[in-house]
């Protein structure tokens, strides 16, 4: 078996989805299911009101397995909500997805036709560099946001953001203690992408852990997004350094391009990522053998008892199974209904009342989700919950 092992800390999986109503780029609008709309028309269950949720991420694009993920979770968890009654006193949800195609400027355009729309909260964005930009506008909108698997520092730096998944600093320092812990390895090497904040920031707060738990890193090799399909310099290095393992922290398209690149010159080290590797196994034409062994230090996974009832209802509405990115968007969905029933917010509020309502309410719930037992938040935007471990094993993830 190839050693490839994978860490991720960051709460959130998806595979490669295309939701109900269109093509995987298509806006996807959703208020209830069919009972519960005729229920809103008659002033049935829906005499609470509708509170509107735009979801922004990525669709289409190289990232859009974390996308439409991210995208189906919540229109499965706002279809189970709507069909239970709703929150509270019965107020529906409608969402609303938009495509970003993991594209900062795109990102705020998406929010803008949100906002046309008459949007109330934000799910999103998925992916960092467009949710910094994002919360940017909430912020100045004064508009409740949390996004499900923005890692960047900067995306909860406004006080109107919150976030499901773990900070990028969590995960290098996290990925580096587990390799020190468990002694992996100790001649290690760096891999990053440079063009983006996910990675770079990643990769600072590995290499400060690392110095703490006596790893020698012998080759940092940088990348960017101009030159993202020939790892042969940066793979040539590591191993002609003498690592024994390749710390990978960037996304599931490079990361298959450079598994297969190492396999194909006989470079065999431990491939240890982070949560972006997540989505490796759905790559179109790799060899999903290559990455047999890969381990997630995640909160989720699919094959998981408590996950079945969740997994079964996303398989059966996707014909996919769910990951990391799909069961923090849930969970995200659940944070707000939770804070909405504790701040008694009710959608004719204002966005602002609604926003400043939700930002004390969300340091006073606590929730127990798919990525976590017990997950708090503090005023800071950022979830308290443990992470747990997984492995890849005969093409799913298997807690340990």
């Amino acid at each position: 078996m190839k050693k490839a092992f994978a860490l991720g800390m960051a709460i959130v999986m998806a595979a490669s989805l295309t939701a109900c109503g269109g093509g995987s780029g298509s806006t996807t609008t959703t208020a209830a299911s069919s009972e519960t709309t005729a229920a809103a028309a008659d002033g049935g269950a829906s005499a609470g009101g509708t509170l509107k949720i735009g979801v922004i991420g990525p669709l289409t694009g190289p990232a859009a397995a974390y996308g439409q993920g991210v995208r189906n979770a919540v229109e499965l968890a706002v279809k189970e909500v709507n069909d239970a009654g709703g929150i509270g006193d019965g107020i529906m949800i409608e969402m609303n997805a938009q495509d970003d195609e993991h594209d900062a400027q795109k990102s705020v355009n998406a929010y803008n036709t949100l906002k046309d729309w008459g949007v109330q909260m934000i799910i999103g964005s998925v992916t960092s560099a467009p949710c910094i930009a994002v919360a940017a506008e909430t912020e100045a909108d004064n508009m409740f946001q949390i996004t499900p698997s923005g890692s960047a520092v900067e995306c909860v730096a406004p006080d109107n953001v919150f976030r499901v998944c773990f900070a990028d600093p969590d995960q290098g320092s996290a990925a580096a203690q587990y390799i020190g812990e468990h002694k992996l390895a100790t001649d290690v090497a760096i891999i990053y992408d440079s063009s983006t904040e996910y990675s770079t920031g990643i990769r600072e707060a590995f290499v400060e852990e690392a110095a703490n738990q006596g790893l020698n890193i012998v080759a940092d090799e940088a990348f960017t997004a101009d030159n993202a399909t020939d790892f042969s310099v940066q793979l040539t290095k590591a191993k002609d350094a003498g690592a024994t393992l390749v710390f990978c922290p960037f996304y599931y398209q490079e990361a298959s391009i450079v598994l297969s690149q190492a396999d194909s010159m006989g470079y065999d080290p431990i491939f240890f990522g982070v949560d972006g590797m997540d989505g490796i196994l759905s790559v179109e034409n790799f060899d999903t053998s290559l990455a047999e062994g890969v381990m997630l230090l995640t909160p989720f996974s699919a094959t998981e008892e408590s996950s079945k009832a969740f997994t079964d209802a996303y398989v059966a509405a996707y014909g996919e199974t769910p990951n990391q990115f799909a069961a923090d968007a849930y969970d995200a969905v659940y944070a707000i209904k939770a804070a909405v029933e504790k701040s008694g917010v009710t959608p004719d509020m204002s966005v602002s009342d609604i926003c400043e309502a939700m930002k004390t309410a969300m340091t006073e719930i606590t929730i127990d989700g798919l990525t976590g037992a017990g997950m708090t938040w503090n005023a800071a935007g950022e979830p308290n919950k443990a992470p747990k471990a997984a492995m890849i094993v005969d093409g799913v993830y298997v807690m340990q």
